[in-house]
């Protein structure tokens, strides 16, 4: 089978600038462009400057592209790439930058190069190829930028400086990396003669003027011109402008300001502008007034004087009869005692008030004053920071709601004072600290924050908290009676200054059993109304009150004993056991007795040795009292009171030692019914 053909690839394509990468202005290079396949084909060359296609030809691979680029502009300047394609592949060289250097300067054209001030000239710069940009300067000075897509640029324009100017221009090109800047064009000198016209300003017044004084101007030239629109006056005050005209302009006005007074003729003729300026000094006819507040300290509602007044004035151009005062804005509050003089009531709020003066046309204003009318003190409140607790200092704050700061406090204890402080900002208070608490009805506070008489407030009314002591803990019922089913008490009474929180606590557990606040009474009691032997264990008792100390009781051992029911049903158990084993032991005693009398043939009675006396007397008395309940009260009681009465009748020593009006109590609160009243 014959060997499979092989596929042409482009193995290397590359680009060369003959003779150098860098060349001078209007010269020829060539664009080589060479290809190396696996064998050769036909293929296609293109040569790029970035995107641009420069030359591009279909050829074998054998042969060399060249292309010629003739007469060198800046423009040529860029990077160049060279493309071979061949069926479905390509291949591209690497960059090469062509730049192109020494390009010669544009030359300027400038007509007329002799002109008077207003002469319109006109400049023409011519650049060797197509520029991007054309700039013209005078004196070395950029004076216009002209964007252009040919190889000149004109521009006109009016001298309006006398004297001889130079000019030059220059252009710049765009390429794809940089921009080029070209060498400055040959220098044109341009003479411009002043041009014969000035104008005249006149001003005419007094020899001394003062505000207030009428000046007129005038505004001229010194030569004679027809009247035409190239021409125009214009008379300003510094900046501002007054009037305009042409051949003459003339003002009057009322010099308002003292200081100097600048005042300018300008002539705009063919665009050229000619000045004449003015300086005069003007004197003061009278200062600004200022605005006096009497008194000094107003409060609200008292009388209060503004005088407004200048210091000084030309008496040989005013008289104080001419010199006017007002106030602004107009006060409703006050009215005028005399020129200058107003009088009234202070106000209850601030205002912002000035003060104006007129005179022969002038009008002065004060700087803007604020009346700020103070707040009498209002009368001081005093009591105590915190609880006043006995034994330990005491802090006293003493305010007024309302009054000016600064405020001055002062403690009186009966008639003298103690302590003195000054509040001066609204964040502070007056706080006073006394070491006792044994006296504190006798003490005052004083506050004051003008001359006027100062406001006293009530005496301290607080009452002393008394810290606590004497905790106990009563238990009720006794200790020996407290049984399963009964009610329990824990009473806590401690010494002190309620409110008083007390809390109950078991010795097994953090957290307290039981709390309460009493705001009262000094006594609180902790219940359980029904005892069972999970509330056995080890109580205490704990108290505090705002005098932030604690106290405690002493621990107490509560056991619930078994409930007296249960002891009667055991011990009637127990008993009936006992009766069961008696009977059995006498059953067995009479059987054997009765067996050795038969042995013996006795002629003793059975029945008699059955109802013998017994020899324990004791013994009598039990059977006397089960005979005694069981046949006379046996029908009026159940097995539970039965249990129970023969308990207490065995028992009946320590019985007799019960409480029986606390046990009818306790029974009466547990079977008490509504009984309806009628």
């Amino acid at each position: 089978m014959a060997a499979a053909q092989k596929k042409t690839y482009i193995k290397k394509v590359t680009l060369s600038i003959e003779p150098s990468n860098e060349v001078a202005w209007d010269t020829n290079v060539t664009l080589r462009c060479q290809a190396v396949l696996s064998k050769q084909e036909v293929v296609q060359f293109t040569i790029y400057k970035s995107e641009d296609v420069v030359c591009t030809q279909t050829m074998s691979s054998s042969n060399d592209l060249l292309c010629p680029l003739t007469n060198l502009k800046v423009d040529n300047s860029g990077r160049y790439s060279c493309e071979v394609k061949f069926e479905d592949k390509e291949e591209t060289s690497s960059n090469h930058e062509l730049t192109v250097t020494e390009a010669p300067a544009p030359v300027l054209h400038i007509n007329p190069i002799e002109a008077t001030e207003g002469d319109e000239i006109t400049l023409t710069c011519v650049a060797p190829e197509q520029a991007s940009q054309l700039y013209f300067y005078r004196d070395s000075e950029n004076i216009k930028t002209m964007k252009t897509n040919s190889t000149q640029a004109v521009w006109k324009r009016h001298v309006t400086i006398s004297g001889t100017h130079t000019f030059h221009c220059s252009y710049g090109i765009h390429t794809v990396q940089t921009y080029y800047i070209s060498p400055n064009s040959n220098t044109v000198s341009v003479s411009v003669k002043e041009l014969a016209i000035t104008p005249v300003l006149e001003i005419t017044g007094p020899q001394k003027i003062y505000e207030g004084d009428q000046l007129s101007l005038t505004c001229s030239i010194n030569t004679s011109l027809p009247s035409t629109s190239d021409a125009y006056l214009y008379l300003m005050e510094g900046t501002e402008h007054l009037s305009e005209g042409f051949p003459k302009v003339n003002h009057s006005l009322l010099v308002l300001d003292k200081g100097p007074a600048d005042f300018t003729c300008e002539l705009v003729v063919k665009r050229v502008e000619k000045r004449t300026s003015k300086n005069i000094s003007v004197a003061e006819l009278f200062s600004a007034p200022t605005l006096t507040l009497s008194p000094a300290e107003v409060f609200q509602e008292d009388d209060v004087t503004l005088t407004c007044r200048s210091d000084s004035y030309a008496s040989e151009r005013l008289n104080d009869s001419q010199l006017m005062y007002s106030l602004d804005p107009p006060q409703d509050f006050l009215y005028s005692k005399s020129n200058g003089v107003f009088y009234g009531k202070a106000p209850k709020s601030e205002i912002n008030v000035s003060c104006v003066a007129k005179g022969k046309g002038v009008t002065k204003s004060s700087e803007i004053s604020t009346l700020r009318p103070k707040v009498p003190v209002s009368i001081p409140e005093i009591s105590v920071v915190g609880p006043a607790i006995l034994g330990q200092p005491v802090k006293i704050l003493c305010r007024s709601h309302t009054g000016s700061l600064p405020i001055n406090y002062t403690l009186v204890k009966g008639y003298t004072p103690v302590r003195a402080t000054t509040v001066r900002l609204a964040s502070e208070e007056a706080v006073f600290t006394v070491e006792s608490t044994s006296d504190l009805g006798s003490y005052k506070c004083e506050a004051k924050n003008s001359l006027k008489n100062p406001q006293l407030s009530e005496r301290l009314i607080d009452a002393v908290t008394v810290p606590l002591s004497n905790l106990t803990m009563t238990v009720i019922p006794d200790l020996a009676e407290i049984t399963e089913g009964g009610r329990l008490y824990l009473i806590c009474s401690v010494e002190g200054t309620p409110p008083v929180t007390f809390k109950w606590y078991r010795s097994d557990d953090e957290n307290p059993v039981y709390a309460v606040t009493s705001y009262s009474h000094n006594t609180q009691h902790y219940q359980i109304p029904v005892l069972s032997r999970k509330h056995s264990g080890r109580y205490r008792c704990e108290a505090a009150n705002p005098a932030n100390n604690i106290v405690y009781s002493d621990f107490v051992d509560i056991h619930v004993r078994m409930a007296l029911w249960k002891k009667a049903l055991i011990g009637g158990v127990c008993a009936l056991g006992s009766v069961s084993a008696l009977v059995v032991v006498l059953k067995l005693y009479f059987k054997s007795r009765r067996d050795t009398v038969d042995n013996e043939e006795s002629s003793v009675d059975y029945t008699e040795m059955v109802n013998a006396q017994p020899a324990d007397p004791s013994r009598e008395r039990s059977f006397s009292k089960f005979k005694l309940i069981q046949n006379y009260l046996r029908s009026t009681m159940g097995q539970d009171r039965l249990s129970g009465l023969a308990v207490l009748s065995i028992q009946n020593e320590p019985a007799r030692k019960f409480d029986i009006r606390q046990i009818v109590g306790e029974f009466a609160e547990r079977k008490a019914r509504p009984v309806p009243f009628l």
